[in-house]
């Protein structure tokens, strides 16, 4: 069964890596890249869309009978208690200005909770995969289970999508710098800005207005090293817009006024 799994998961990061190749093809040549809106500072390109539409095939051939849901339009019903959960560029904001802090992220959702995850950076050359039975890893190299928050250093990501209301996201803001007392971060992807709390770089993330297919995949590989979620699975739509918390216990203790477990977004 060992072996089975590892087989799995080595193919899902295989699909990972194929398909950041594709978008980095494309991020080479940003000059001819036609570009579109689906609202302010919300953008998709053509290679959004090949990205997932590689990934969505591939995976379908190999599981058949599982569920798929995409950013860019996949959805498949499937007949077992699995559903893969993509983006096939996080950060297309950031990819389209040039900057490399973009993802190619492929989640599992099994009953409804993240499962495994397999994220790939490509522009920084970086493969990130793990999961409830898969060793969470860098390039194939263990991560190490998070640290003992320290006060003095605290750090958070920060992540807003547009649409929301100017005066939530200040809240959020005054919150971090008066409340908990802690620097913050807005990377403009959820899947690098989730991705800093695996590399200790971050103690936490909170985000408002992203969607599941922002954070299942890395929600999977952080779960295992002690980062824990606000976020109530059972009862999350996939097409629901998030206000969560991630991050070290404590960092979600500090943040619970403004981000309380199973919190839901109003606009």
């Amino acid at each position: 069964m060992g072996e089975k799994l590892t087989s799995i998961h080595d193919a899902v990061e295989d699909i990972a890596v194929q398909a950041g190749e594709i978008a980095l093809r494309y991020f080479r040549q940003l000059s001819t890249l036609p570009v579109e809106s689906k609202g302010h500072l919300d953008l998709v390109t053509v290679a959004d869309q090949e990205v997932e539409r590689f990934i969505s095939e591939r995976l379908q051939a190999l599981f058949p009978d599982d569920g798929l849901v995409g950013e860019e339009g996949s959805n498949v019903k499937g007949g077992t208690r699995r559903i893969w959960v993509v983006d096939p560029i996080d950060g297309t904001f950031n990819f389209v200005r040039g900057g490399d802090q973009w993802a190619v992220s492929i989640g599992l959702l099994q009953d409804g909770v993240p499962e495994f995850g397999v994220i790939r950076v490509p522009a920084r050359d970086q493969t990130f995969r793990g999961g409830h039975k898969c060793e969470p890893a860098i390039n194939g190299r263990r991560l190490d289970p998070i640290k003992t928050m320290d006060p003095s250093r605290g750090a958070a990501g920060v992540e807003t999508h547009p649409v929301i209301p100017t005066a939530q996201r200040l809240d959020v803001l005054r919150f971090l710098m008066d409340e908990a007392r802690l620097s913050f971060r807005c990377y403009g992807s959820a899947t690098i800005s989730l991705l800093e709390i695996a590399t200790g770089q971050a103690d936490g993330h909170i985000g408002l207005g992203e969607s599941t297919w922002d954070v299942v995949a890395a929600h999977a590989i952080l779960a295992p090293l002690g980062v824990v979620s606000t976020i109530d699975w059972l009862n999350t739509d996939l097409s629901a817009k998030l206000r969560y918390a991630c991050g070290r216990p404590e960092f979600l203790t500090l943040v619970e006024p403004i981000v309380p477990y199973g919190s839901i977004l109003e606009l």
